[in-house]
């Protein structure tokens, strides 16, 4: 589809086709099929989706020879290159075969059928091409002179070579590869008639074939699924009559309890002219089916006890999203614009991209798979070869040392918020300079680096996206599937541009840790019979304003940065406002307005209204110009722009288009001087407004973000236990993490059980006095594994002894990595308080397991009672247990950080002398400055944007 517009643009007629691998008897090999019209399109779509879809062995993805043979028409064939299907039979000499193939496709084609003659130089396409030109005389068949393009240029032949290396996990140096000549490079028409002036007609076929080949794939309009009402009623029908039951709903659950019945009256009307509102312009841009389905399935997810968010992006913007569960934000009451979410004045697809919780989303794509069969897919994306990845990659097939390969890589900054090209990375580093002046090696690395770089490298799907169709989506795009991975549904082979492009309609289905957090905060808050509605708590509890303004905001979301936790002291948030301004301001560009924005609150300085009628506007963000929202207000109040017109104004200011944006400006005045308002007042405001646009914020995902970081300080606040429990489960595998988590509940004095196999548990719980440090937080301690061995404990009793613990648990739970794990980390210390005799004997001891399961398998008695025979035998009581600080330094590689003690506490005799404090003590002093005693945990090298060097370092104190 991108191919076909792109190419188009530039006046040349685009070929579309595809090479599939058919399977002829046990051959399997390609054909080139290329489509004459749109039936032969549809006929290729079918074949590529059958290839991957119904192919589940451990073959190459093909479809069987008869399928091809099933068309009939719409498609010509071509009968490939030297590694085609025809190639590969010829190779292997089964030249009965080739006849065979010839003849059954010519009778099916006729005259639909070429003969490819190829001559790049290859290894053995001189022998093929003389064969192909016998069976041409002896079988009929038209010859057609093509050539098989891997690049543009001749000279990206070893780059290209690199990327085969690349792509097959081979060295360039290999004798025994997929190799090919330097001519697979574009040729131009006079170099193709020289290089067959010897078979005009094979070149006279390649001419004319672009006017037999001449379909075209052309952008479609959005095709959405029937819906399937009630009651025969249409879908406009529908939704107004479930939106319509959806705002009683929620306005007598959260707008008639808080307001007197005049108050109601009047709110009443409002939401009603709102809903009114939105639905016409839904209707008339005939979008009614598609939040119908949005609804649907979110409904489904809420009603099946799946966390869903509250909103994400402007389509919390919309009432009736709202009032369809869709978002679980009031638009009227945080003052939220429908336009911004969807434009009558500027048509595009509404785009709902909504947060489910991580660990459950998959239920949903299982609902959507059940629901709607072959319509439904992921979409496609491609992975790209970066400057890094890159140099790695190119490094390592050319057979380059890998520690001289990983030196060259780290000088290039890694930042994905800012990425720069391979060539900005060499402008603006000295040391890589220098290197390609002096070592060949790198001056290669890097030539090849920059020739591959944004090449397509991988396959991948699209993290949150899916279409969704009411056909078979194969009868639209060509599918995909990876039967070796764990993918519910199929993808497309288009990405995302190109499967917009062909109708499809994406609907983002994105994964959020944070509900997954809350959710698991729920179940353990319910397992002490304390049920919590999360989206009903008080938004206005002092308490959770308190700690927000303490800065001590580990574990919050979207607040948790140290330039966040700084802001949110200068602050001193006392509403949810304050929350969404700042989640909308903490960003590069607007961040300079934070301190405008805390002096007006806290009524250091007045606020800047610009203009009086702006007042209404601009006093909940204390003059400040925060959101997006709020440019497309000012334009709708001084200029008298219609929120679909002050949309399109925002878009201007943002895309920096100065023909419209001069055009706009123009609108802007000319509408102000109507209002009465003075045109240098109008230019000014235009001149001060303009610059926000551009990084201004959608309030509308401000607001839904925003409630999310409050219901997690909320948790925080009065449920931290179970909280902390929650959020550390979710990043067992993360170290750091855990260690950021483990300061803060040292620091809110909860007592933490330090890990140990008789009363810790797989993940992290707590009771009303301890919190239990996770098995599977452990290093090499695999979840499943240890979630068995905790299993077996809470069905028989806590392990006496270590025989006892052999006796019990299944091997296949245990193995070396494992035992050190849980070894190092103190876990078997209940049991055997000498970790290096332990340590030591890991080998024996999983040998005794063994021995042990297989008795029992076999009948036998037990090779250990719970004697202390295991121990005799395997733990030598003479063997030294490792020094302080060896528990320490093992500890610290199993866990990450220090529980049992701390290699400070050595030294702890000499903190009077010198007045040292620890760095919470530090924090509360006046004048921040102390002397501090640490262990340097980590050190991390970076660079400003400038390029200038900088460090940050990790330290751990006594705490």
């Amino acid at each position: 589809m991108e191919f076909a517009e792109n190419i188009s643009k530039v006046g040349t007629q685009p070929i579309i086709g595809s090479q599939i691998n058919f399977k002829f008897k046990d051959q399997i090999g390609i054909l080139p099929i290329i489509a004459n019209n749109f039936e032969g399109y549809k006929s290729i779509i079918g074949l590529s989706s059958k290839s991957y879809l119904e192919n589940k062995t451990t073959d190459e993805p093909h479809c069987s020879f008869q399928e091809l043979l099933n068309i009939k028409s719409g498609v010509t064939i071509l009968s490939g290159s030297f590694r085609g299907l025809i190639g590969n039979l010829f190779a292997k000499n089964l030249l009965t075969e080739i006849d065979e193939v010839l003849k059954l496709i010519k009778d099916v084609f006729k005259d639909k059928f070429y003969l490819e003659i190829q001559r790049h130089n290859d290894v053995g396409e001189k022998l093929f091409e003389e064969f192909l030109l016998n069976k041409s005389n002896d079988l009929a068949i038209p010859l057609i002179a093509t050539h098989e393009v891997f690049y543009l240029d001749k000279d990206m032949h070893e780059a290209h070579d690199a990327l085969i290396c690349i792509g097959e996990k081979t060295y360039v140096n290999e004798k025994k590869r997929r190799k090919y000549s330097d001519q697979h490079y574009l040729k131009s028409s006079e170099q193709m008639i020289e290089i067959f002036s010897d078979l005009p007609e094979a070149l006279e076929n390649n001419f004319n074939f672009p006017y037999k080949c001449s379909y075209k794939p052309k952008p479609s309009l959005p095709i959405l699924p029937n819906i399937r009402t009630s009651k025969d009623i249409d879908v406009d029908q529908e939704l107004i009559n479930l939106a319509t039951k959806g705002m009683k709903e929620k306005f007598n659950k959260y707008v008639f309890k808080q307001n007197s019945d005049q108050e109601n009256k009047k709110n009443l009307n409002i939401y009603n002219k709102r809903l009114l509102h939105e639905f016409n312009i839904i209707k008339e841009m005939r979008y009614s089916g598609y939040f119908l389905i949005v609804s649907d399935y979110i409904k489904w997810a809420k009603n099946n006890d799946i966390p869903v968010g509250p909103g994400r992006g402007s389509g919390a913007g919309s009432l009736i999203a709202w009032c369809l569960r869709i978002t679980n934000i009031d638009p009227i009451k945080f003052n939220l614009i429908f336009e911004r979410f969807l434009n009558p004045d500027r048509i595009s697809m509404p785009d709902f991209d909504i947060d489910f919780c991580e660990e459950k989303r998959d239920l949903v794509f299982s609902y959507l798979k059940k629901k709607y069969g072959n319509g439904v897919a992921h979409i496609i994306t491609f992975g790209k070869l970066k400057a890094r990845m890159a140099i790695r990659d190119i490094g390592r097939v050319l057979g380059f040392p890998y520690g001289f390969v990983d030196s060259i890589s780290k000088m290039i900054p890694f930042d994905p918020s800012r990425p720069l090209s391979l060539q900005d990375c060499i402008n603006r580093e000295p040391r890589i300079q220098d290197m390609i002046s002096k070592d060949v090696r790198v001056r290669k690395l890097m030539d090849l680096s920059l020739k591959l770089e944004g090449l397509n490298r991988n396959i991948a799907t699209h993290a949150a996206g899916v279409v969704i169709a009411e056909k078979n989506l194969s009868e639209t795009v060509p599918l995909y599937k990876d039967f070796s991975s764990d993918l519910l549904l199929p993808a497309t082979q288009f990405d995302m541009y190109s499967a917009e492009n062909a109708g499809l309609i994406k609907f983002d289905l994105l994964g959020l840790n944070t509900l997954t957090i809350i959710n698991k905060t729920r179940t353990l808050l319910k397992a002490k019979n304390i049920d919590l509605d999360i989206n009903t708590i008080n938004f206005e509890d002092k308490k959770v304003f308190e700690l927000l303004s303490s800065g001590y905001t580990v574990g919050l979301f979207q607040l948790e940065s140290s330039g966040m936790r700084e802001a949110l002291m200068q602050m001193k948030p006392n509403r949810l406002e304050d929350i969404i301004a700042l989640v909308a301001l903490y960003r590069p560009g607007p961040m300079s307005n934070i301190s405008i924005y805390n002096d007006c609150k806290h009524k250091k300085k007045e606020p800047d209204y610009l203009h009086p009628k702006l007042k209404k506007i601009l006093e909940p963000t204390y003059g400040v110009i925060i959101y997006q929202e709020q440019v497309m207000q000012i334009a709708q109040i001084l200029s008298g722009f219609t929120a679909g017109e002050a949309d399109i104004l925002r878009r201007a200011m943002g895309k920096k288009k100065r023909a419209e944006l001069e055009k706009q400006k123009q609108r802007f005045i000319e509408g102000a001087l109507k209002n009465g308002i003075q045109k240098d007042v109008a230019d000014y405001i235009f001149q001060k407004i303009e610059p926000f646009a551009e990084y201004g914020f959608n309030k509308s995902h401000a607001a839904a973000y925003a409630v999310i970081a409050y219901q997690t300080a909320f948790l925080k606040t009065h449920h931290p236990k179970e909280f902390f429990a929650a959020s550390m489960s979710t990043e067992l595998g993360n170290q750091a993490k855990l260690s950021e988590f483990y300061e803060e509940l040292k620091r809110l004095n909860i007592e933490i059980q330090r890990p140990c196999i008789n009363s810790c548990f797989a993940e992290f719980k707590s009771t009303d006095k301890k919190f239990y440090y996770a098995l599977g937080a452990i290093k090499s301690v695999g979840f499943e594994a240890i979630n068995q061995i905790v299993k077996e404990r809470e069905i028989n009793g806590q392990f006496k002894s270590l025989d006892n613990f052999i006796n019990r648990v299944d091997p296949k739970n245990i193995n070396k990595l494992q035992l050190e794990g849980l070894v190092k980390a103190g876990a078997f210390d209940s049991l055997e308080n000498n970790r290096k005799s332990f340590h030591d004997n890991i080998p024996n001891i999983i040998l005794a397991a063994k021995s042990v399961f297989e008795n029992k398998i076999n009948n036998q008695i037990n090779l250990f009672d719970d004697s202390n025979q295991t121990k005799k035998n395997f733990l030598q009581s003479n063997t030294k247990d490792w020094s302080f600080e060896e528990r320490l330094s093992k500890e610290f590689e199993s866990i990450g950080f220090f529980i049992s003690d701390h290699p400070i506490n050595e030294y702890k005799h000499v903190f009077d002398i010198y007045k040292i404090q620890n760095f919470n003590s530090f924090m509360s002093l006046p004048d921040n400055e102390t002397i501090l005693a640490a262990t340097i945990m980590k050190i991390q090298e970076k660079k400003t944007q400038k390029g200038n060097p900088f460090a940050i370092i990790k330290f751990s104190d006594l705490g």
